[in-house]
């Protein structure tokens, strides 16, 4: 019998929380009797973490976490997968666009080998045309350009993972939306499934044009943290030794000018070699720092966790 632990972030969603968990009982039970049911508040104003408190102590198999503030669906994410227990672990948003009755697909999925399972809101309901529609398109695009993985919704909120590897993944801030990345560059098996999306009943989006730039300035982040997470002297020292390199040699060429008796201090070259001379010292001394705290940064999920 196979064992499945739900993960659900929560932010400003009183009103979702209660049908939302009668569906996902109803769900998971057809699949399993060993379940669990995980919430992590993300610092909610509103009434979410009173209903959660309600629904735990109404179901036992329900648990609730919450994050000291608002800190992004990605903390809530990490503190989710690090508390939970079961070999299986799922993801959907608890905005009710997800449809639990599907779990059981994604299980199959992880059960035939699959180490992670990625969801494809394929068949989109009408509210997600338009500028979002756009954007989803143009994200997913380049995310395949710059990455290889043939995912058609890295964005997906619904999927699954192995314990293992959900635990292993590095998140904060908004890297959560490349999760895919991260389970490529660990050598994990994936593939994709098709899920229903419904329109939102209660509440209101989450998504906001500012997430634009922050989406791209986060590809940027994961894509050197999977590059150059165990070795930033190799981006830092190759800019560095460049960087140093050009300004010895305008160094040198302006010593031979000195040597034939021509002025150079006021010349604009020399200030120029002087910085890059000192911007090429200071990029290597980064990355040897760079190397030497590299792995002693761990994250701690109670940390994070506000205390009753």
């Amino acid at each position: 019998m196979v064992s499945i632990s739900i993960v659900f972030p929560v932010f400003n969603e009183e009103e979702s929380l209660i049908p939302l968990v009668n569906r996902t009982l109803s769900a998971v039970s057809l699949i399993t009797k060993d379940f669990e049911i995980v919430f992590v508040d993300d610092g909610s104003t509103d009434k979410s973490l009173q209903v959660m408190k309600q629904l735990a102590k109404k179901h036992k198999k329900i648990k609730y976490y919450a994050l000291k503030k608002n800190m992004g669906k990605a903390s809530a994410l990490y503190v989710g997968f690090q508390k939970a227990e079961k070999k299986y672990i799922l993801t959907m948003d608890s905005d009710l666009q997800d449809d639990p009755g599907e779990m059981g697909k994604l299980i199959d999925k992880l059960e035939e080998g699959y180490d992670f399972v990625n969801g494809w809101k394929k068949n989109k309901h009408k509210e997600e045309f338009g500028f979002k529609r756009i954007f989803s398109r143009m994200y997913n695009n380049i995310n395949y350009f710059m990455t290889g993985i043939d995912l058609h919704d890295f964005n997906c909120p619904f999927k699954a993972y192995k314990n293992q590897v959900a635990k292993d993944l590095f998140l904060y801030g908004d890297l959560h939306r490349y999760i895919p990345m991260q389970i490529k560059e660990m050598g994990y098996r994936f593939t994709e499934v098709v899920v229903e999306n419904y329109p939102r009943k209660f509440g209101y989006t989450k998504y906001g044009k500012k997430r634009i730039v922050k989406g791209f300035l986060d590809l940027i982040t994961i894509k050197y943290l999977i590059t150059y997470k165990n070795s930033p002297l190799h981006v830092f020292g190759v800019l560095g030794l460049a960087a140093g390199a050009i300004g010895v040699l305008l160094d040198l060429y302006l010593f031979f000018v000195w040597l034939m008796g021509q002025s150079i201090g006021g010349r604009p070259l020399l200030i120029l070699a002087f910085l890059l001379t000192v911007l090429g010292l200071q990029f290597v001394s980064l990355g040897l720092i760079g190397e030497m705290i590299t792995n002693n940064i761990q994250r701690d999920a109670d940390g994070l966790i506000r205390e009753y």
